[in-house]
């Protein structure tokens, strides 16, 4: 433990840093679960509205710093092409 009073101050930070980021990601792998159980379904409708909330879910944590702009790119593409994918065979 750290003895310096600005070194326990940035612990307490981190800490709570840690855990809304840990959050955050979580809530980003959820929407992101949910949107391929509904491609699975062939539910077309509400799979677009998964992926409006994924989409919205993956620039959040980008712009935030959460994950790499390029990386929310590539996983909102994926998304996208499931999505026509599957809206193709309907």
């Amino acid at each position: 433990m750290p003895n310096i009073k600005s070194a326990i101050k940035r612990v307490k930070v981190s800490e709570k840093r840690r855990l809304r980021n840990a959050s955050q990601k979580s809530a980003l792998r959820t929407a992101v679960k949910a949107f391929e159980t509904t491609v699975a379904t062939n539910n077309v409708d509400s799979a677009k509205e998964a992926l409006v909330l994924a989409s919205k879910k993956l620039d959040k944590a980008a712009s935030k710093g959460l994950i790499h702009k390029n990386a929310a790119a590539r996983k909102k593409s994926r998304l996208a092409k499931k999505l026509n994918a599957v809206s193709a065979q309907a």
